[in-house]
Formats: structure tokens, C-alpha cells, sequence
């Protein structure tokens, strides 16, 4: 196992972990220890953030604030499908051009 030496460290932070320490029942040495080892699995295990946690941060600022009513806009009908097929025609790359094989003369 490996040992660490914090220098410099703010004698009000180690009352702190002291305090903390006693209060789970173990050594500052063991506190630290537990700290250190959640601390560094926290980082490495966190989930990947996705579009729903970030609603869910949204919703949380907007409904302190007594939610926001919003319009939904009338439904427009579907463009015509000849623009569609027109649109891709524009859209679509010419072949490409073959290189000519040369033929060699014997």
C-alpha cells in the first residue's frame, strides 16, 4: 500500500476531519483514507449526463418560479412530395468521371 504526506494543511480543516472523524466512529487516518478513496471512485464512475438530466435541471429553475405556460403553433400541412423529389434531384453528386485505362503497345 502506498502512504501520503499532506503538507501545509489549514489547522481548521484537520479540527474538521477530526470532528467528522469521531463522529463515524474511526481515526483521522481512517477518514481521510475513506474520503480519498470516494473522492477518487466519484470521478470515474459518474453517469454520462443526457437530455433528460438536463430537463431536469430546466424544470427545477423554471418551477420555482411558477412555470412558463407556452403556445404550441397549429400544425401546417406537409409540402407537396414533387418539392421533395425536386430538392434530392439538386441535392444528388454527377457520377464520377472513370479514369481511361491506357493500353500499352507491344
Amino acid at each position: 500500500m502506498a502512504s501520503i504526506t499532506v503538507r501545509n494543511l489549514d489547522d481548521n480543516v484537520k479540527k474538521r476531519l477530526r470532528r467528522r472523524a469521531a463522529d463515524h466512529g474511526r481515526s483521522l487516518e481512517a477518514e481521510v483514507r475513506d474520503i480519498l478513496t470516494q473522492s477518487a471512485h466519484a470521478g470515474s464512475s459518474a453517469p454520462p449526463k443526457t437530455g433528460l438530466d438536463l430537463f431536469r435541471g430546466i424544470r427545477e429553475v423554471v418551477e420555482k418560479y411558477g412555470g412558463v405556460e407556452l403556445e404550441i403553433p397549429e400544425r401546417m400541412p406537409m409540402r407537396p412530395v414533387s418539392l421533395f423529389e425536386e430538392s434530392r434531384e439538386f441535392r444528388r453528386r454527377p457520377p464520377a468521371k472513370q479514369k481511361r485505362v491506357s493500353k500499352r503497345r507491344k
